[in-house]
């Protein structure tokens, strides 16, 4: 453990992986005895890989029964600087990494990033993207602008809406979202569907967007707008979130970007993005590479730190394994239906019966169904309740 500990010492690192290291090595000193008696054999001789290796032993193979209630903190903090550095590396390669490279990436991690679940997610939002937000059901907008809610059915919704920066804490945001929601949609119609995205177009997405919050007690952040512009646009605009911004300004090597500075994201991350030689210069060599230029400002948002656990963390993994209800149609544990509103529930189950399979009967039986699944029972759950019953 202590050749591990002090092996970045001998990688002549950059100044900033330096720092990293030594904010690092602070908090292990603190639980040095309890690091020591971890039997390490692998000996990475590059930072990343040192990092990968200390979060193993951080996470899975300290023994927490010999650590004191005091220390628990301490190690919480070391496995935070640990992601923080991995997410830091795995975005300052993308400066340099060719198209092949990215794709390399994202596929030998597609399943700790979750990916099929995260590209359900991007083709319900091409289907949205024509839309005007005040046209929506509530599912829907909330889909498109980043926050999960109980009404999402997971027959319907086969994704958590909360990948690529979630907008949940922004309360101000979906204050003028369910007020106002047309004020976005001017917002948004500064930004084309298609061609070319300029600073100007940007300029006016932006004054528009901070008059939407006119009248309403809470400061407009950058983070949300970026959502919606990367939704609109995510071949141009790479959505940040508040936690993550200094991480991503610093693999960048740009200046530390406020989460309220609106005109420093064109500069300093859309166009630092843009000019990247992946960016400019990919070359999909096959179907899940053609599909994914069409989101290519997103790709960054699959270098932070996942690991085997971070597809458990989707709200959709967590309602598809929710306790299940009982034969009485009540749901057990404590859990309840949450009741849906009567477009939101006429929308999902006409979506649902456009299947050609199913049988004619169930068309018949549509007001029934939307009259379900409004009280709060799935689509799917309730389709396959009439079927048993009259199949």
């Amino acid at each position: 453990m202590k050749k591990l500990l002090t092996s970045p010492s001998k990688m002549a690192l950059p100044e900033i992986e330096s720092g990293i290291y030594q904010n690092i090595l602070k908090q292990a000193t603190d639980i040095s005895l309890n690091l020591m008696a971890v039997k390490v054999t692998n000996h990475p001789e590059d930072f990343l890989g040192w990092c990968f290796e200390l979060l193993d032993v951080a996470k899975r193979r300290i023994n927490f029964d010999l650590l004191e209630d005091t220390q628990l903190p301490t190690v919480k903090k070391l496995q935070d600087l640990l992601q923080n550095a991995i997410s830091y590396l795995q975005l300052k390669s993308l400066r340099v990494a060719p198209w092949p490279v990215l794709m390399m990436f994202i596929e030998g991690n597609k399943e700790a990033l979750a990916l099929d679940e995260q590209l359900a997610l991007l083709k319900h939002i091409d289907a949205l993207r024509e839309q005007k937000l005040a046209d929506m059901i509530v599912e829907d907008r909330l889909v498109f602008t980043g926050k999960y809610a109980a009404t999402h059915d997971t027959s319907a919704y086969p994704f958590d809406c909360e990948w690529f920066a979630a907008t949940k804490s922004a309360k101000g945001f979906h204050q003028v979202l369910a007020d106002v929601p047309f004020s976005f949609d001017e917002a948004l119609t500064h930004i084309p569907l298609e061609g070319d995205v300029t600073e100007a177009h940007y300029q006016a997405f932006i004054v528009a967007y901070l008059q939407a919050f006119n009248g309403i007690d809470d400061t407009p952040t950058l983070a949300p707008a970026t959502r919606l512009l990367a939704m609109r646009r995510p071949d141009v605009f790479t959505p940040v979130m508040a936690s993550k911004l200094d991480t991503l300004c610093m693999a960048l090597g740009v200046a530390r970007l406020s989460n309220r500075d609106f005109g420093r994201y064109w500069d300093d991350i859309v166009q630092t993005i843009h000019a990247m030689p992946w960016f400019r210069q990919s070359l999909p060599a096959n179907e899940l590479e053609t599909t994914l230029t069409r989101y290519k400002a997103l790709l960054p948002c699959w270098f932070y730190y996942v690991d085997e656990d971070t597809p458990e963390q989707s709200n959709y993994f967590k309602a598809l394994n929710k306790p299940k209800r009982t034969s009485s149609g009540r749901a057990t544990s404590g859990t309840k239906s949450v009741r849906r509103g009567k477009e939101s529930a006429t929308v999902l189950v006409d979506r649902a019966l456009d299947n050609p399979d199913l049988p004619a009967y169930l068309q018949d039986k549509r007001d029934s169904i939307i009259a379900e699944v409004e009280k709060g029972r799935s689509v799917n759950e309730t389709i396959q309740l009439l079927r048993t019953i009259f199949g």
